[in-house]
């Protein structure tokens, strides 16, 4: 089973909708394969969040017995058609459609709620991996002009690399990640016995936005998005300097 053919099944899986042999084949591969793992979790945090954040609603009992009336009005005679009020029905269907609109903007806001959510929680995953011995850099160097070539040809665009050291944040080095479906840079800098993760990556056609600061196991997260790249900041440095960091970041 591959990747793509796994999330084409997995509505269907949760939905208890596939047949036997299919769902044992898809649990065999979710055994084996940790980033469809995560994709499922993903669509399970999604689905909760949309019972949690979405209202239901039933048209007033009123306007069923008004539908159920004109429907049982519905006839060729004229005289029955003048005598059906067109209006007193239409009138509560708008209504019933104005707060469908609603709901359909509440769920729109649960969707991207729960996909940010569950991004943050990759970031933050990716960066407390790269803690463990051997993992925090593929190219291990405080050249942002060694860091910086080194990802040509293994990414499909060239992350801008800097070097801080005159201010405190030297560059250590940089690897290559996996996040939000796609390979991300990940460019590892240092403050004092601390590392700071930052994940750069293309950015899609939303709009920018300014730094959101997430907290989270005892570290900080910030992201912000400009017309060409997103960036998530991680660290467990004080949220001052993590801060001062991002802004020094940002403005190059």
């Amino acid at each position: 089973m591959t990747h793509s053919s796994f999330e084409a099944q997995v509505d269907a899986y949760l939905d208890g909708e596939l047949a036997a042999a299919e769902t044992r084949e898809l649990e065999t591969h979710l055994a084996q394969c940790l980033e469809c793992t995560r994709f499922r979790d993903r669509r399970l945090e999604l689905r909760a969040a949309i019972v949690a954040g979405v209202p239901t609603f039933q048209a007033p009992a009123a306007l069923r017995e008004r539908v159920r009336a004109a429907a049982r009005a519905r006839s060729p005679s004229a005289r029955v058609f003048r005598r059906f009020n067109v209006q007193s029905v239409w009138r509560p269907l708008a209504i019933a459609a104005s707060l469908a609109v609603v709901a359909l903007g509440s769920w729109t806001l649960a969707l991207q709620h729960a996909a940010g959510e569950a991004l943050a929680n990759d970031v933050l995953s990716s960066h407390i991996r790269s803690l463990m011995p051997g993992h925090l850099t593929d190219v291990p160097s405080s050249d942002q002009h060694t860091v910086k070539p080194w990802f040509n040809g293994r990414l499909d665009f060239s992350p801008p690399v800097y070097d801080f050291a005159g201010r405190g944040y030297p560059l250590l080095g940089g690897r290559i990640d996996y996040l939000d479906g796609r390979a991300v840079a990940a460019l590892v800098y240092g403050r004092r016995q601390h590392v700071i993760n930052v994940f750069v990556w293309p950015a899609g056609r939303g709009p920018s936005g300014g730094p959101k600061t997430r907290d989270r196991q005892g570290y900080h997260m910030l992201h912000w998005t400009t017309p060409d790249y997103g960036y998530w900041v991680v660290s467990d440095l004080g949220v001052t300097e993590v801060q001062d960091f991002a802004q020094l970041l940002g403005s190059h």
